[in-house]
């Protein structure tokens, strides 16, 4: 009679069970899973296995840990940050061996970012009409109506008509709302919350507000010249040399705040030091229309002749011109990953460019064309003309042939912008300020170490601080940050000409010296670089010899020459016979 485990074993040999597929959170199993387990009441192959070597099975675990199988090449592709980088030919050991463990990190963290990837909780979602419904015909009612309480509360209206048109800036977290009234009133709300933290009346106009590094500070461009408050309202800064600034954009990886004047000056202030870095007179008259490219901290101008200029702290002149409309440019706005720029101008067009390479991709006309854009963290346009509000989908990617929503604010429009990880539009108006919400508009997954709307005072502290530590300097703005890991040839080549000048041969033109090994103590590595000085002398010396035999034999020649003119020049000719 067979025993029970016998019949076991004959009983799965038997009938081979379906495997279920594979879920990303179970472990993986190695093919033939089934028999390993079945051999195991087998004692030689429990005995086979206890002799498996540690070597082969680190490497099992390995590839287990590496999640090959059960992670897609487009989702690792996906988070690919460079190339492989070519080894040198060259005998360099420590070199190699640096960039096989920068390939090995980067690797490693494109793997564990797939895999995060996946614990990503967020979606995000658009509005979708019912059949035969334009989505644009829905009212901010309506959707307020239908979302839960907490995501209702955001839309709301705050009526400010005594001070208005008012400027609209969220902070980077997007947390905290600033609001600048034309006639003087600044605010500054938690508007989730709907607490107010300061409110105060400056007494002349308010051409623009801005956030700064932190919900601290904030700055306010005034009729006259540049302030800065605290978020409790009292005045830290007056800057006086920044007159008569219409549009301001910061910098935050580089805490720079850059300014455009009605003068036609380009300042930039560095509000970690308080000093000013630059001031660039673009001769293009009055600047009221900025915006900045988040991928590289470029400055992009707008001007009544219809360009539109790139400017970079580095230089005085434009790093490229173009033109963009036949009347005056309204508004820029560039997306989030520098890609693409949006332009409106007075000849009722809304234009679409490429600014990897300057051409446009897709023109658009409006009816009587949009004074104020402003692009979302996924991609959404909303585009205001007069006090109606129009918000675009991929306006870059297909034609456009209807607003995805529309609104109509109770004033004319002055302001727009979207709230960071919120599906919230801000716009500023003559009558004071609407909160919109437009689904799909924010990023749903936010990175904590760059910008947590949750952080507290502890966490928002030690970010200040590393911020200032990783600051990067205004020299580095470029108009392809790329071309900060490239090697400049002509400057090399220049310091590689002064270097054979110097030192009289060229160290590049054949191999070094590598010294023989020696025993018994006398390859240390003083001795080892006195063997090479004392063999780059002796070159030295053999070059500098040949240098001075040249210059004795053409010494020698040169009074050859003289010795040779002053024979002829005292040899009487036959004419002279006729001197008197």
């Amino acid at each position: 009679m067979a025993a029970p485990g016998e019949v076991a074993v004959n009983d799965v040999h038997v009938g081979k069970k379906k495997k279920p597929p594979a879920r990303y959170w179970q472990e993986p199993q190695a093919e033939g899973g089934d028999e390993n387990k079945v051999e195991k009441h087998d004692g030689h192959t429990k005995q086979s296995q206890k002799q498996q070597t540690p070597s082969v099975k680190r490497k099992q675990d390995g590839d287990e840990r590496g999640g090959k199988k059960f992670i897609s090449g487009d989702r690792v592709q996906k988070f690919k940050r460079k190339d492989k980088i070519k080894r040198p030919h060259r005998r360099n050991s420590k070199l190699k061996g640096l960039i096989v463990h920068s390939e090995k990190a980067s690797s490693f963290a494109q793997k564990q970012a797939a895999r995060f990837d996946l614990l990503l909780p967020e979606d995000a979602g658009f509005l979708e009409g019912d059949e035969d419904e334009d989505t644009c015909t829905i009212s901010q009612e309506d959707i307020a109506e239908a979302v839960d309480i907490s995501s209702a509360t955001k839309y709301f209206n705050l009526k400010l008509s005594q001070f208005g048109p008012y400027r609209v800036d969220y902070s980077k977290t997007g947390r905290q709302l600033l609001l600048g009234g034309r006639r003087g009133h600044v605010a500054c709300i938690d508007w989730q919350s709907k607490q107010l933290k300061c409110e105060i009346n400056v007494m002349e106009s308010v051409n623009d507000v801005k956030w700064l590094h932190s919900e601290a500070m904030y700055a306010v461009a005034q009729k006259k010249w540049l302030y800065i408050y605290d978020s409790k309202g009292i005045e830290l800064h007056c800057i006086r040399k920044f007159n008569d600034v219409l549009r301001m954009q910061f910098l935050p990886y580089h805490f720079l705040l850059a300014t455009a004047s009605a003068t036609g000056f380009l300042q930039y202030l560095d509000v970690s030091v308080g000093k000013e870095v630059t001031a660039i007179c673009t001769k293009t008259g009055r600047l009221d229309v900025m915006c900045q490219n988040p991928h590289n901290a470029i400055i992009h101008l707008g001007h009544a002749n219809g360009t539109v200029t790139l400017w970079s702290p580095n230089q005085k002149e434009a790093l490229v011109k173009m033109l963009c409309h036949q009347g005056g440019v309204r508004s820029v706005a560039v997306d989030q990953t520098g890609t693409y720029m949006v332009t409106s101008g007075m000849d009722k067009k809304l234009k679409v460019y490429d600014v990897r390479s300057f051409k446009p991709l897709k023109s658009y006309f409006l009816p009587a064309g949009a004074s104020c854009l402003s692009l979302s963290q996924r991609g959404l346009l909303s585009a205001a003309t007069a006090d109606v509000i129009q918000v675009y989908r991929d306006v870059w990617s297909a034609p456009v042939t209807k607003p995805y929503m529309a609104h109509r604010a109770p004033g004319s429009v002055w302001g727009l912008h979207f709230c960071p990880f919120e599906d919230v539009l801000g716009v500023g108006h003559g009558e004071g300020f609407t909160s919109m919400l437009i689904p799909g508009a924010g990023e749903p997954n936010f990175d904590g170490l760059d910008a947590n709307p949750f952080r507290s005072a502890k966490q928002k502290q030690e970010w200040e601080v590393k911020a200032l530590l990783e600051k990067v300097q205004p020299e580095l703005i470029s108009l392809d940050p790329a071309e900060l890991g490239q090697v400049d040839h002509a400057t090399f080549e220049q310091r590689h000409q002064d270097r054979v000048q110097a030192l009289g041969y060229d160290p590049l033109a054949k191999e070094r010296f590598v010294p023989r090994y020696k025993k018994k103590g006398r390859s240390s590595s003083g001795a080892v670089e006195r063997r090479k000085k004392q063999v780059a002398h002796q070159d030295q010396r053999d070059v500098i010899r040949k240098t001075v035999e040249d210059k004795m034999k053409m010494e020698k020649e040169r009074k050859a020459m003289e010795k040779k003119k002053a024979v002829l020049s005292n040899q009487k000719s036959a004419l002279e016979r006729f001197k008197k």
